[in-house]
């Protein structure tokens, strides 16, 4: 070995000294950094079967709404075919005051059938709520629990359009008319009409007359008709500005 110009003794410390080397960075860094690669693509993978287990609890979700809505339907139109066939035998029976009978049971038909929509969409409202929160927890964890109430406050602002106590759609809006008509995707409850009549005869007056509709297709927030103006803050609506924006 000295006749190749190598120390074998100055050889054998290198050696020891690069093994030694090797095993400290190998426990104080390659080790630990491989550990945590492995807790990071666990974490990964429990975040990808969380978003799958939302995604079915969403089209879950969907698949009631559409069960509730099909209901809904067909007893409204149970209801109608109830009340013709009632008109029809009534106008058989009676005479003189027939058509005036008939046209009351057609209207108690149409109130019937849009209070059994009501009360369906309420019905609605509550369970997407409840199935919304829930995938969401199932999503995010169990932190979101103790902040359900907030996740419900959410919720209600995005079917009512109502936040803070303000009708969000008629913030710095200036209205003038007789009469206004608001459009919801579900039943507006009992304080979510007060609120958003109060804000509206601000601008109008006491003497205005406000009417509430319901129409599921605009999913959330509010439209506010005041004679020909038209103030969208539905949902819809947003999606439609975006999609001619982008």
């Amino acid at each position: 070995m000295e006749g190749l110009g190598i120390n074998l003794g100055y050889l054998i410390v290198q050696i020891l000294n690069f093994a030694i080397l090797f095993v400290v960075i190998y426990a104080w860094a390659v080790k630990p950094i491989v550990k945590m690669l492995e807790k990071r693509r666990e974490s990964i993978a429990q975040g990808l079967e969380d978003a799958r287990i939302a995604e079915e609890a969403r089209a879950n979700a969907e698949r009631e709404a559409q069960k509730i809505i099909a209901e809904s339907q067909m007893k409204a139109a149970d209801v109608v075919r109830e009340s013709s066939e009632r008109a029809e035998t009534a106008a058989r029976e009676i005479h003189g005051d027939a058509e005036i009978e008939i046209e009351k049971l057609r209207a108690s038909s149409l109130v019937e059938i849009e209070q059994e929509r009501e009360r369906s969409l309420s019905e609605l409202r509550g369970q997407i709520g409840a199935l919304a929160i829930a995938a969401a927890q199932k999503l995010i964890g169990e932190s979101l629990i103790q902040d359900e109430a907030r996740q419900h406050a959410l919720l209600d602002e995005f079917f009512s359009g109502v936040k803070s106590g303000k009708v969000v759609v008629l913030d710095g809006e200036k209205l003038s008319g007789s009469s206004a008509q608001v459009t919801s995707a579900l039943p507006l409850t009992t304080q979510e009409q007060d609120t958003v009549r109060n804000d509206i005869l601000n601008s109008l007056g006491t003497g205005a007359t406000i009417s509430f509709r319901v129409d599921p297709s605009i999913l959330g927030g509010l439209i506010v008709q005041v004679g020909d103006r038209v103030i969208d803050g539905s949902v819809s609506g947003q999606l439609q500005e975006l999609r001619q924006t982008i």
